[in-house]
């Protein structure tokens, strides 16, 4: 049995999500037409890339907003799509789940099925949600009044621009005073260090004299701790361990791997290029002001600003590891973050 399946994470509710799923004019947007038929629907998908003609539909399951399963007729074939909402945090996983049951793809045909499902799924649904929930801000169309839910920013005068520098000035003196006498805080009385003692020697058991202090200008070397010893010196006879080559650096490559109109989906793929294991690997991103991360895979994280810190687990020789995430940003141009490391090395992609 030939399958297909994507997922995607959404910021937006089930409920939402479920309409962009069932609302015809909707469906259009972001997967295809449909036209209504007698007893099922079709969508005009002949003319997509891994299609031979247009679906008819009829549902087999219908839990909304949870899961629909339709069984789908294209010529001579037949396939089952299977779409499943989990909520999430921050909104939920969308799943589309297709399966071959009768006829053939052949291994083309099916790529382009499925990067039509990925671009359908993961790039166009999300801008039409994005639009949705844009189309249910309050602005107060309804009364005209489209200020009322809007901040009102005037211009200062003249002396509103002399009262402001007043402001500011009186500010920044009483920041620089607080600093200086802050500064001019005496420091808390450190504990003195005790003065250095000679080194302490036990007595030997045949002899309970104590030897004689040492000068305190002698060498550091000639001083000795514990009971003597009449065997050599174990520094003196270590043998010194071969120098273990440096474990080669990671490397790390950044790419976007889907954009929508409020952020976009990133990824970053480390690799250990190097003959020994790594014990673990940090990356380290930096978002545009704004922006926040969700829905990490492959990593632990924690975004403290703009900075996003990833950690992994120890990655054997030659292999590589990746991770995915979303990340939310207001400005509608922002589709890459500003920077990104690998244990403090630039990623390349950016």
């Amino acid at each position: 049995m030939i399958e297909i399946g994507t997922e995607v994470e959404l910021f937006h509710p089930r409920d939402l999500v479920w309409r962009a799923l069932t609302d015809q004019t909707l469906l259009a947007k972001w997967f295809a037409e449909a036209a209504p038929a007698p007893e099922r629907l079709v969508l005009r998908t002949a003319e997509l890339p891994g299609f031979d003609a247009d679906l008819e539909l009829e549902v087999l399951e219908l839990r909304a907003p949870e899961r629909l399963a339709l069984a789908c007729r294209e010529g001579k074939r037949r396939s089952r799509v299977t779409t499943t909402l989990v909520p999430t945090a921050h909104g939920c996983r969308m799943s589309v789940h297709e399966a071959l049951e009768q006829g053939d793809w052949d291994a083309a045909r099916r790529d382009r099925r499925e990067e039509h499902h990925q671009q359908a799924v993961g790039v166009r649904l999300p801008a039409i949600l994005d639009w949705l929930a844009f189309q249910q801000v309050d602005l107060r169309r309804a009364e005209g009044d489209l200020t009322a839910e809007l901040p009102i920013v005037r211009t200062p005068t003249r002396s509103g621009r002399r009262r402001a520098m007043l402001i500011g000035a009186l500010t920044t003196v009483l920041l620089a005073g607080g600093v200086t006498a802050w500064a001019a805080r005496p420091e808390p009385t450190a504990a003195r260090p005790l003065p250095e003692s000679s080194p302490l020697v036990l007595p030997s058991a045949r002899n309970s004299t104590p030897p004689a202090t040492p000068s305190r200008t002698a060498p550091a070397a000639s001083r000795s701790i514990g009971r003597p010893s009449p065997t050599p010196s174990l520094s003196a006879t270590r043998t010194a361990s071969p120098t273990r080559p440096p474990a080669a650096a990671l490397t790390a490559r950044y790419e976007t791997v889907s954009d929508r109109v409020f952020g976009y989906r990133g990824q970053v793929v480390v690799s250990n290029p190097g003959s020994a294991e790594k014990p673990g690997w940090t990356v380290t991103v930096t978002l545009a002001s704004g922006a926040t991360v969700s829905s990490v895979n492959g990593a632990d994280w924690e975004q403290d600003g703009s900075v996003v810190t990833f950690t992994g687990a120890p990655l054997p020789a030659g292999q590589s590891a990746t991770v995915r995430f979303d990340v939310r940003d207001p400005d509608l141009r922002a589709k890459t973050p500003d920077g990104c490391t690998v244990d403090g090395n630039p990623c390349t992609g950016l």
